[in-house]
């Protein structure tokens, strides 16, 4: 019986019995023993379209085993196995659970964002050296074939396609319809050839559907044998510029996370359960917290559409999903619950929701106080990184949730904050309540960067016999062990020596009625060498200046250093995939503004992009209006600590001057 986490005493209660010694060695057996509480119980639903969700496609756990070992058996038949990888960059289709769980079954998995570019898409198979990709076929509306063909001959190590035709989700009368006009997709991006005339030879072509029936789902026919130290998957982490950075994760680390996160939520993400998964499977939040954890418990898992949360209408129907499907549970990202604060209850009875988990960013307060107000929903907020297989730390549902606070460490997994020196060492461990560098350690820790160099200084040597990730994060931990994020290192603001955490503006910003979401970054200045700005997004139907936001700041913002330099009020944020705030957008916005308006104070006129280069970082291209000013030019941006390169038309040819920072 799994005993009830709602304090750091029953957390170190647990950790005194230790992890089951009969833990699962992978994450296939770990699905089978989920699989085993009811075999003939809903594993996975799928809709479409949010308008179909209350007619979706489902898998019974015997189902759901079946095409998982299948999908293995297919891969491990085209050359996959333990140390092979296959990647997959796909939209949320249970094709994708299939290509998951039965890739580790397999090999190693390589998940892939699917809305990255293609040059970027096979940048990273071929710093995974991966041999299968399972994708899109050709399908009209769809435009992720169309980007991954034309880069496919620079797939150095890609020996076979996995086609995923999304006619196959399709059902009834339509099906015959959608083929037809898949088909006719293909003639118009290929022609007669094809899709097989428009890759390289050297690759085979495979129909996921026709291929996942021919083979067996009775067991696995490579017979393998699991170590929970085998690697199975590699999650691509770090952004989408600089140099792919791949995370190597291991059997045992997300087995040992799905356990103990199991521990914490107990029963609420159990047999008889709904979770809905509306983040993307191509991040660890959706893989694990809707995806193994609920299998491993034998819950049910209802996945909505193939852009999940971003599917046409989902947010606007979400409410009416929760009644109609009587779901338990659902993780989101703060954007989320921005926008579900946004859409009426309309008398839709969600009481079966238990509670929410928000990760991948700190809540704001107030929309945190506002969405819990509105709807009662418990929200549980947590943290968790690839590089530690998920969760490291939540909310316990069965005791005190603190508002602001990441929660309690997980059993079995250490997290503490220490002091550094100057280099990155190790000094010593906080203090209660000190502010210190967050760190984790345990079997849910991964074994590092496939790229040798982006280890260094990943690990701390604490002398203590155990190996501790310094995770790049601020945090402090108080009395009763609920740990608070501050900040993170490469996102505070230093204005002339005084550090400035991004959240002690954006906080206050989302205190005000008509902000919705809110933004703080650096923007470089030659003589405080950082100023604060800010970003906000609106509510809908609602209007406020920038003056009056700056207003109602100083009103809330006791540091004067704090108070941004400018408010800028935009028409929408850029988010990523998973629906966090891409601040590296804003911030390459406010290096080129910053550069461009210190050429203009003497005068000069240019034109700055901005580049995040592989190996040197922020590169500047600035093209000037003026050739003679060239040397002026090239003196006002060394000021700033970015590289540069400076063109100069003049009669009809190019000088070039190229400066790197000091």
């Amino acid at each position: 019986m799994t005993q009830v986490i709602a304090g750091q005493t029953d957390i170190l209660a647990a950790e005194a019995q230790g992890m089951p010694a009969d833990l699962p060695a992978s994450t296939y057996d770990m699905i089978l023993r989920g699989a085993a509480i009811n075999p003939d119980a809903p594993a996975l639903s799928f809709f479409l379209q949010s308008g179909g969700h209350r007619k979706p496609e489902c898998w019974t756990y015997q189902e759901l085993v079946r095409d998982i070992t299948r999908c293995a058996n297919l891969l491990n038949r085209l050359g996959i196995d333990r140390d092979a990888v296959v990647a997959y960059a796909l939209p949320n289709l249970p094709e994708t659970h299939f290509t998951l769980w039965g890739g580790e079954a397999a090999g190693i998995v390589c998940a892939i964002n699917p809305l990255l570019e293609g040059n970027a898409i096979v940048e990273l198979l071929n710093a995974a050296k991966a041999q299968v990709l399972v994708t899109l076929a050709p399908f009209p509306s769809t435009d992720l074939w169309a980007k991954i063909q034309p880069e496919l001959a620079n797939a150095h190590t890609l020996r076979h396609l996995v086609l995923v035709n999304l006619a196959d989700r399709i059902r009834g009368p339509r099906q015959w319809l959608a083929r037809w006009l898949q088909r006719r997709e293909i003639r118009r991006q290929h022609g007669r050839g094809g899709v097989r005339g428009a890759v390289p030879a050297s690759m085979q072509i495979h129909d996921f559907g026709r291929s996942l029936a021919r083979e067996s789902g009775a067991s696995l026919d490579s017979g393998r044998q699991f170590d929970r130290n085998d690697f199975s998957s590699y999650f691509c982490t770090g952004g989408t510029t600089g140099l792919p950075k791949i995370a190597m994760r291991r059997h045992g680390n997300e087995v040992a996370n799905a356990w103990s996160a199991g521990q914490v939520l107990g029963g609420s993400i159990g047999a008889g359960k709904t979770v809905f998964c509306g983040l993307p499977l191509f991040h660890v939040n959706a893989a694990m917290v809707t995806g193994l954890l609920p299998f491993s418990k034998g819950a049910h898992v209802l996945l909505g559409t193939p852009q999940g949360y971003r599917g046409a209408g989902v947010i606007q129907r979400f409410w009416e999903i929760v009644e109609h499907h009587r779901v338990n549970f659902f993780s989101g990202v703060p954007t989320l619950y921005a926008a579900l604060l946004e859409v009426p209850l309309d008398g839709h009875d969600i009481h079966s929701l238990e509670f929410g988990i928000c990760g991948a960013a700190p809540m704001p307060v107030e929309v945190f106080r506002a969405f819990q107000e509105r709807t009662g929903l418990r929200i549980l907020e947590g943290y968790g990184l690839t590089e530690g297989a998920c969760i490291s730390s939540v909310n316990p549902p069965h005791g005190e949730r603190r508002l602001g606070s990441i929660g309690l460490r997980l059993p079995g997994q250490a997290m503490k904050t220490v002091v550094l020196d100057e280099t990155g060492r190790y000094l010593r461990d906080c203090a209660i309540g000190e502010t210190g560098v967050l760190t984790i350690s345990g079997p849910n820790v991964f074994a590092g960067y496939t790229l040798p160099q982006q280890n260094h200084g990943l690990w701390l040597d604490l002398d203590d016999g155990r190996r501790w990730l310094n995770t790049g994060d601020l945090a402090r931990c108080d009395a009763d062990g609920y740990f608070w994020l501050t900040g993170r290192k490469k996102e505070l603001i230093i204005r002339g020596g005084h550090n400035i955490d991004p959240a002690a503006i954006e906080e206050p910003l989302h205190r005000h009625p008509a902000v919705q979401l809110a933004a703080a970054v650096a923007r470089p200045d030659a003589h405080a060498g950082e100023l604060p700005v800010a970003y906000v997004q609106l509510k809908p139907d609602t209007h406020v200046s920038s003056e009056e936001l700056a207003a109602f700041l100083s009103r809330q913002i006791g540091e004067r250093a704090a108070l941004p330099k400018h408010i800028h009020v935009v028409e929408a944020l850029p988010l990523t995939a998973v629906g966090k705030i891409f601040k590296p957008a804003l911030k390459r916005l406010e290096i080129a503004d910053a550069l461009r308006a210190a050429l203009a104070d003497d005068g000069l006129v240019a034109e700055i992009e901005v580049i995040e280069d592989k190996t040197r970082g922020i590169v500047l291209q600035v093209v000037m209006a003026d050739a003679r000013h060239d040397a002026r030019a090239a003196d006002i941006l060394g000021r700033f600590p970015f590289a540069f390169s400076l063109s100069c038309p003049e009669n009809g040819s190019q000088c070039q001057i190229e400066r790197m920072p000091e």
